[in-house]
């Protein structure tokens, strides 16, 4: 996948998704580390721990996960793991997909050369909007 910030291209296709933060806060608290573990990386645990909005940042990074693989149209399905689709943060702090495993299959498969990806948040929820893109 393609890291530049500034992707030229077509639009493959859109996704987007929103999330109560109470719903992650709810998850994290029944579940704790196992749910943690079973939807995100080493690295993003690692990054939203270290906010002082921690779960609006766990929140906007499963909201990011969902809105992508709605650009995929596959849902949960073909063996798509939740770390297989990686949220990271370049030099200047924009977000950015990082695709692993089956997910970065699909992607190819789709013709996809990159996916863009804009979170926000607040107190109550966090949104993602993503798009695929196709190298010109």
């Amino acid at each position: 996948m393609s890291k530049n910030p500034q992707a030229s291209g077509n639009v493959v296709a859109i996704g987007t998704d929103i999330v109560e933060c109470s719903r992650i806060a709810s998850m994290i608290e029944k579940h704790g580390d196992l749910f943690l573990s079973r939807v995100y990386t080493e690295r993003e645990v690692e990054y939203a721990r270290a906010r002082a909005s921690m779960i609006q940042h766990f929140a906007g990074r499963w909201a990011a996960k969902e809105a992508v693989l709605k650009v995929f149209g596959t849902g949960w399905s073909q063996g798509i793991q939740w770390s297989e689709i990686e949220v990271q943060n370049d030099e200047h702090g924009r977000p950015m997909i990082e695709l692993s495993g089956r997910a970065f299959e699909v992607c190819q498969q789709l013709g996809i050369h990159e996916v863009l990806i804009s979170i926000s948040h607040c107190a109550t929820y966090a949104i993602a909007f993503a798009t695929g893109v196709r190298s010109t």
